[in-house]
């Protein structure tokens, strides 16, 4: 036992002194750091906790979010990605649990009669009368087993690194997740919107026609000439126009929406409620530092460095001795009989192999330096995810917060426009303002409306999208 110890120790001597000349790379350490609040003010609450079910009021546009995550195509193929990653955990597992299998066979061997070995055969009788049968059969039935031992953690670190991966296709999925939140509740504003806009036509259309009455009945008292009648008809016109317009933008709307949803073209319920009323959410805005633990992108890019980290390991563990042990044991005999009989038949091996990369280890080391070079992008990849968390959350903060006051200027500007155009019907009745005026005052009026339903939706999606980038929605 001591001379076989002596033995593996003498063989292993090469490999040992030249995995210690293994290449080294120099990992990077991820940059973790942020500042401290998004703006002068501290928040301690963090709306991303919230779930989504919660921040949004709407029963409608919780419903259509509920089957998007049902039945979303996109969303399901990204579930099939993850299954795939799972059975990869399950195979790297596999490979450092040791292999056993069972083994039968059955044959015939005719030995020359003028060798060595049929001269043997010939002569060897196996009981009293019983000579050798020619020829002669050969069966067999036995266990075999195999195992590498996982002297450096190579085969666990490669199935950690799988459990990294798939941890990161989770963060993935939800990040994707709150990506199709996002998505369905904008598009459901966006039609809000569209909604409102087409309320507001056909109001100014109902206005513009009242109008070109006015005007066909001054024309007939000769207060006015036909120019001013055929102005206000083209204003009715253009009016009319633009309603087309909006009912083909809510069409497609309606359509994107399906397409989140993986249905068919039909009605979308949704909130008849004039979009200026609907009251946007108070989002917290928590700490930077939260983005960490809230930002599935951020998670997901952790993940992966984590993988990477540890592929470099295993790539560095190539470099060192490895060993396998592999074991049989089985009977074999001619007769069938002589199976069960006695320990005659019976055979058995028992080995062991240590093996490392002597000569030409340029394969491993473009992997290991692969492995490096992967780490080193991941670590990047990671400090950029994050600068990006946090930036996005910056901007949308302002943006919220300059949108809140263009929203007030601009609903003093309609309302201001609204009486303009009472004022300006009154002296235009009193032939003391000319059709002109009346005209720009609607058309400038009905431009401002339309503003100020677009400044609505923006500052509702930018809640949204807001509360996306501080992480919340997959929770």
């Amino acid at each position: 036992m001591k001379n076989t110890a002596k033995r593996i120790l003498v063989l292993s001597l090469p490999a040992l002194l030249l995995f210690s000349c293994a290449p080294v790379h120099e990992l990077k350490e991820e940059n973790r750091t942020v500042p401290e609040n998004f703006q002068a003010e501290t928040d301690t609450l963090n709306s991303a906790q919230i779930a989504w079910r919660e921040f949004f009021q709407d029963s409608n546009l919780v419903a259509l979010i509920d089957t998007a995550l049902k039945y979303n195509q996109e969303f399901n193929i990204n579930l099939q990605e993850m299954a795939r990653r799972n059975n990869e955990i399950l195979a790297r597992k596999g490979e450092y649990l040791p292999f056993a299998g069972v083994q039968a066979g059955a044959g015939v061997d005719k030995t020359a009669r003028y060798t060595p070995l049929g001269a043997n055969e010939a002569t060897t009788d196996i009981a009293p009368g019983r000579a050798m049968p020619d020829p002669v059969p050969d069966l067999l039935f036995g266990a075999t087993a195999s195992w590498e031992i996982d002297i450096w953690h190579k085969l666990h670190d490669a199935k950690d690194a799988a459990v990294a991966e798939y941890m990161a296709s989770i963060e993935g999925r939800h990040f994707m997740q709150t990506e199709l939140i996002a998505e369905i509740a904008s598009s459901y504003y966006e039609l809000l919107a569209l909604d409102n806009q087409l309320k507001i036509l056909d109001r100014n259309i109902a206005l513009q026609n009242n109008a070109l009455e006015i005007v066909k009945l001054q024309k007939i008292a000769s207060k006015v000439n036909e120019l001013a009648v055929r102005r206000f008809e083209a204003q009715v016109l253009r009016t009319k126009s633009l309603r087309f317009g909006v009912l083909q933008q809510i069409r497609e709307t309606e359509n994107k929406l399906h397409f989140l949803l993986g249905s068919y073209p039909g009605p979308i319920r949704r909130s008849s409620e004039e979009l200026l009323n609907i009251k946007p959410a108070e989002i917290h805005y928590g700490k930077p530092v939260d983005l960490l633990a809230n930002r599935p992108d951020i998670r997901e890019a952790e993940r992966e460095l984590e993988a990477a980290e540890l592929q470099v390991k295993v790539a560095r563990a190539q470099f060192y001795p490895s060993l396998d042990l592999s074991a049989g044991l089985g009977m074999q005999a001619f007769n069938a009989s002589y199976l069960v009989t006695g320990p005659e038949s019976m055979l058995y091996n028992l080995a062991g192999d240590l093996s490392a990369p002597l000569i030409n280890r340029r394969a491993l080391k473009a992997s290991y330096a692969n492995a490096s070079a992967t780490q080193i992008e991941m670590a990047y990849r990671y400090e950029m995810q994050l600068l990006q968390a946090y930036l996005e959350v910056s901007n949308q903060v302002s943006k919220i917060t300059n949108l809140n006051e263009s929203l007030k200027f601009q609903s003093l500007e309609v309302d201001a426009l609204n009486e303009s155009i009472t004022i300006s019907n009154d002296l235009f009745k009193s032939a003391r303002a000319d059709y002109m005026e009346v005209l720009m005052t609607q058309r400038d009026a009905l431009e401002s409306k339309f503003e100020l339903i677009e400044t609505k939706k923006e500052q509702l999606i930018a809640q949204v999208v807001l509360y996306q980038t501080l992480g919340g929605g997959w929770q």
